[in-house]
């Protein structure tokens, strides 16, 4: 697809997912804004763009960052909403056990991180027919992640978002696309060959791997973009033997927990 002249605007865009989200639309002849807690208006520069410090907790932020990119670049045709955060059960490994602090945090970002985007950005594209809105979740959103349970949670609400865009929009011209991959290779990983969890399972991908995937779906007009492509029959799996699927995850955290009751 030529998006030539098309202006995208990435949240969590200064590096790894969303920078080389940035990179791929780019490279198809976007105009690109970068949104990131730090780093953004560097970023930008490799894109001939404009970037800005934003908290997409706070929905003001976003809205003057669309008014920025709107001033500068254009009206928004594609809105990308990348920012995330994990958090752990580490090192109780108990599911209840996280803080609220962290449940509060990892629900502000992952979930009403992209609503406050979809509230912002979606009545700016409506009279223009529509765009497209493009919300990274996450595998751990259609299964589960193994000793991050507030980033399951989380993420499960964030898959349910889209497909709650996608049910109301659809027919206005909104196309919506859902990101799930398993582990990408990026500071969220850090510096290990394995997340510890169902998503290292099938391998490590790029970050351009996941844009390409993203990409893909946008043309195929696909409400899942799946990096792993072992992730749907993992989804159908669990949706069709449920406590088959729940057994075997827990055989799967009792490897990982090792004999002294702590990751291995």
């Amino acid at each position: 697809m030529d998006y030539t002249g098309k202006v995208v605007a990435i949240t969590g865009g200064a590096r790894g997912i969303g920078y080389a989200m940035a990179m791929a639309f780019h490279d198809r002849g976007a105009k690109i804004a970068l949104a990131d807690l730090n780093g953004a208006e560097e970023a930008a520069k490799d894109f001939g763009g404009v970037g800005a410090t934003v908290d997409v907790t706070k929905e003001a932020d976003i809205e003057a960052f669309l008014d920025m990119v709107e001033a500068e670049l254009g009206p928004v045709d594609v809105y990308v909403s990348n920012a995330g955060i994990l958090r752990t059960d580490e090192p109780s490994w108990d599911a209840a056990g996280a803080s609220d602090k962290d449940w509060l945090d990892s629900f502000q970002v992952n979930v009403m991180g992209a609503v406050h985007g979809a509230r912002q950005v979606w009545p700016r594209m409506k009279p223009r027919g529509g765009g497209i809105f493009v919300l990274v979740a996450s595998a751990a959103g259609l299964l589960a992640q193994i000793g991050a349970t507030s980033y399951t949670a989380t993420k499960h609400a964030a898959v349910a978002f889209a497909e709650s865009l996608a049910v109301a929009h659809g027919d206005d011209g909104l196309q919506v696309v859902c990101v799930c991959p398993q582990a990408v290779r990026t500071d969220m990983l850090g510096n290990s060959e394995s997340d510890g969890g169902i998503a290292g399972a099938d391998g490590i991908k790029e970050p351009a791997d996941v844009a390409n995937e993203m990409l893909a779906a946008i043309e195929e007009k696909r409400f899942l973009a799946l990096p792993h492509d072992t992730v749907a029959g993992y989804e159908q799996a669990r949706a069709g033997q449920r406590d088959r699927w729940l057994g075997g995850m827990r055989k799967f955290r009792r490897m990982m927990m090792g004999d002294r009751g702590r990751p291995v």
